[in-house]
């Protein structure tokens, strides 16, 4: 492989990285309903933790599961929220070049959701 085309595959690289972090950023954010609250999570973490040892077997599987369910939703709670901003940034700096060569259109990055302003930014246009 020549020095051309290494530089090449790692450009690649490189815009998928940013296309995908913004992508998964957009699905981040279609969460529906309303938002997660961590003070309700607990006290029925509590309320789960104080019946789990008198219920029947069946029933407590049940409220184990739903104790993991919350458990681990709680813990996502915390995690570092990204930069929308500085992906957005990211996936306009890769896009264009990036739509061009896998030859993915206007109407394919709208239908994942991708605004229509972002695409504009990146140069990408409606055919």
């Amino acid at each position: 492989m020549d020095d051309e085309h290494k530089a090449a595959l790692a450009q690649g690289r490189s815009e998928s990285r940013k296309i995908s972090a913004y992508l998964k950023h957009l699905d981040a954010e279609k969460v529906r309903g309303p938002r997660p609250n961590p003070e309700k999570i607990e006290a029925e973490l509590a309320e789960l933790n104080a019946a789990i040892g008198d219920a029947p077997p069946m029933k407590r599987i049940a409220m184990i599961q739903r104790r993991l369910d919350l458990t681990d939703r709680l813990s996502k709670l915390g995690e570092p929220v990204e930069d929308g901003a500085a992906l957005e940034a990211g996936f306009v700096e890769a896009a264009g070049g990036y739509s061009s060569r896998k030859r993915i259109s206007y109407a394919a990055w709208r239908e994942i959701g991708v605004p229509a302003q972002v695409l504009r930014a990146a140069g990408i246009k409606r055919s």
